[in-house]
C-alpha cells in the first residue's frame, strides 16, 4: 500500500493525528538499529529510545514468546516474577527507593507519582516548568497548557544558560535566579492558600532541549521543596535506563528524588513503566487509593523486564551510551565553525541536541530550519526530529545499542547535509 493510500485509510480510521516528517515514513520491520520502510530502503534509527536495546532484540522476544506460551494475568494472584524484577530494579536506585508500583505507559506512572505526592503531604500544588512534558491524561496534560491555567499546577522558567533569565551573572548567580522562581512559586501557592504537594522535573530537561543546567539547581530546588512539605519528584522516562551517560539522569544531574517515573524503554516495546519511593510513600498510597492495573504488574511484564535488564548489563550498554554519545557530541561540535546555525550543540550520554538558529548572535531560533534538517537526513536514511521548547533543537537519541560504525556514517551524511544547505 502506498503512502498516501495508508495515510488517508489512518485518517479515516483513527482520525488526523501526528506524524514525522514532511512525507512520513511507512515502517514495516526493524532490527537493531535498522528501520525498513515497505520498499526495503534501510534506515539507521537515531530517534527512538523505546526499543533501547534494538529493534527485535532476540532475547527479549524469546523471554516475552515463553512467558505468553507459560503464563500472564493480572496481579491479583502471586507470582514471583514481578517480584524479582522489582528488587533487581531498584537495585540500580539509590538506596533510600526501595518500593515500586508498576504500570503500563509514562502518563499512567505520572497520575501515580502525583497522586503519591498528594496523599504523602496532603497538599495539591505541584511546580513543573514551563516548557515540560510529562504525558497526555487529563491531569497530567495540564502541565504542558501554556500556560498553565489550573489553580493546582504552576511553572517556572526551565533552568538554562543559553537564553538564561539574566545575562553577564555569573553560574551561582544564574542557578540562584532559577531558584527564587521556585520559591516564588512555593510562596504562590501558600497565598493563595492551595496546600503544596511537589515539584516534579524531567531530570535532564529531555522535552525543553536538553539544556545546559546551572550547576546546583536540581538539589537545591529539591532543599527548598522538601523545606516547604513538599517531595521532589525525577521523570526518567526520557533520561532513565543509561540514557544519559548513567543509570538515571538524576545521577546526571547530581541530585536525590524522593519519586521517580520510569517508563519507555523499561520493556523495549512491550508497555511497562513504574513509580518508586521509599516504602511509607508507597504504603500511603496503596492504602489511599487501592490501585489497580490489569496489565501492569504481570509475569509478562516481569519477563521482559528482566530481559532487558539482562542486555544491558550483558552488553555494557551503559558504557556504550557515555562512549558512543560523548564521541557523537564531539565530533558534531567539530562541524560547528563551519555551520553558523548550529549554535550548541549539548549532550547527556547518548543524547544530543543541536541548538539551531538563524542569528547566532542574538539566539533567534529557527523552528523551520530544525524541521529541514530532520527532513533532509531522513532523505539519507537516518531518522531524527526536532524537539525543544521552542521546536528548535535538532534531536539525536538513538537506540542504546548503536555503535560508532553507526555513529561514523551519520556524521558523514550529516556534514554532506550541511554542505548542501550551504550551496
Amino acid at each position: 500500500m502506498s503512502n498516501s493510500e495508508l495515510l488517508a485509510k489512518r485518517e479515516q480510521i483513527l482520525g488526523k493525528a501526528q506524524l514525522f516528517y514532511r512525507e512520513p515514513v511507512q515502517i514495516v520491520r526493524g532490527q537493531g538499529v535498522l528501520l525498513y520502510d515497505q520498499h526495503d530502503q534501510q534506515y539507521i534509527d537515531m530517534y527512538n529510545n523505546v526499543p533501547c536495546v534494538g529493534h527485535g532484540n532476540p532475547s527479549v522476544v524469546a523471554a516475552l514468546q515463553q512467558q505468553m506460551a507459560e503464563l500472564n494475568v493480572h496481579s491479583r494472584y502471586l507470582h514471583p516474577g514481578i517480584i524479582d524484577f522489582g528488587k533487581r530494579l531498584l537495585d540500580h536506585h539509590a538506596d533510600h527507593l526501595d518500593s515500586i508500583v508498576f504500570s503500563c505507559s509514562g502518563t499512567e506512572a505520572v497520575e501515580v507519582a502525583l497522586m503519591t505526592a498528594r496523599h504523602a503531604t496532603g497538599g495539591q500544588g505541584i511546580i513543573c516548568t514551563d516548557a515540560t512534558y510529562h504525558g497526555n491524561s487529563t491531569e497530567v496534560g495540564k502541565m504542558s497548557a501554556r500556560p498553565v491555567s489550573d489553580p493546582r499546577f504552576r511553572s517556572i522558567p526551565f533552568p538554562q544558560s543559553y537564553r538564561p533569565l539574566a545575562e553577564g551573572v555569573t553560574e551561582d548567580e544564574l542557578c540562584q535566579l532559577y531558584l527564587n522562581k521556585v520559591e516564588e512559586a512555593i510562596d504562590d501557592f501558600a497565598d493563595k492558600d492551595i496546600p503544596f504537594a511537589g515539584m516534579i522535573v524531567c531530570s535532564i530537561l529531555a522535552n525543553e532541549g536538553l539544556p545546559d543546567i546551572p550547576a546546583g539547581f536540581m538539589s537545591q530546588a529539591a532543599a527548598l521543596v522538601r523545606a516547604a512539605g513538599g517531595v521532589f519528584i525525577a521523570d526518567e522516562v526520557q533520561a532513565g535506563y543509561c540514557r544519559s551517560g548513567h543509570w538515571w539522569g538524576y545521577q546526571t544531574s547530581d541530585f536525590q528524588p524522593d519519586i521517580v517515573v520510569m517508563g519507555k524503554p523499561m520493556g523495549n516495546g512491550l508497555p511497562l513503566s513504574a513509580v518508586a519511593a521509599n516504602h511509607d510513600l508507597i504504603a500511603a498510597f496503596r492504602s489511599k487509593t487501592g490501585y489497580f492495573n490489569t496489565f501492569a504488574s504481570s509475569p509478562m511484564q516481569a519477563a521482559v523486564g528482566m530481559a532487558v535488564l539482562d542486555v544491558i548489563e550483558a552488553d555494557n550498554l551503559l558504557e556504550n551510551a557515555t562512549s558512543i554519545g560523548r564521541y557523537l557530541q564531539t565530533e558534531l561540535t567539530k562541524l560547528q565553525p563551519d555551520c553558523d546555525a548550529m549554535a550548541e550543540v549539548r549532550g547527556r550520554g547518548l543524547f544530543i541536541g543541536i541548538e539551531w538558529v538563524n542569528d547566532r548572535e542574538r539566539k533567534v531560533a529557527d523552528r523551520k530550519g530544525a524541521f529541514d534538517v530532520a527532513n533532509r537526513m531522513k532523505q539519507k536514511g537516518f531518522l531524527i526530529s526536532n524537539a525543544g521548547a521552542l521546536g528548535n533543537v535538532v534531536k539525536i537519541r538513538p537506540p542504546l545499542v548503536f555503535k560508532q560504525e553507526h555513529a561514523d556514517l551519520f556524521l558523514s551524511a550529516f556534514a554532506e547535509m550541511l554542505t548542501e544547505i550551504k550551496r
